[in-house]
């Protein structure tokens, strides 16, 4: 069954708050193999201008996925999860994540469309402080496979 293209434009609650810790960065920049001594030291990261960690640029992944699923999760978008798999993701950074940060994430579907039987649903997450500073923008495209 196609994606409704009314759903386009439709934006979501922001999240709860998400603080960002040095561990986490740490781990995670373990994880993905960033070796840069700002993800773990703090005095290397303020020797570079930060205020404390900065975490790798894909950390951002870590605040955002959580913050999507209210779209899978919505019985207007009906997607069968089952059948999706994961076709794109970009992030806009607009300033490094570090540790400290309190993050809130706003959810939006862009865009709807269906080709040769795949539905494609196309995500933008919108990473601010609670206090609003934009953080991150990440964009994300799901591919429902079709059925044929």
């Amino acid at each position: 069954m196609a994606l409704d293209a009314g759903l386009v434009g439709r934006s979501y609650p922001p999240s709860a708050v998400y603080e960002v810790g040095r561990a986490t960065i740490a781990e995670f920049a373990a994880a993905v193999g960033a070796t840069d001594p700002a993800h773990t030291d703090a005095g290397a990261a303020r020797a570079l201008g930060h205020p404390d960690v900065v975490a790798p640029p894909t950390f951002a992944i870590v605040v955002t996925l959580g913050a999507a699923d209210v779209v899978i999760a919505d019985p207007d978008v009906a997607l069968d999860y089952s059948r999706v798999v994961h076709g794109e993701q970009r992030f806009t950074h607009h300033r490094p994540i570090r540790a400290g940060d309190r993050l809130v994430s706003t959810t939006t579907i862009e865009a709807v469309r269906t080709v040769a039987g795949n539905d494609m649903l196309t995500t933008r997450v919108d990473v601010a402080t609670e206090d609003g500073e934009a953080v991150c923008t990440a964009t994300s495209l799901l591919v429902a496979r079709g059925t044929a």
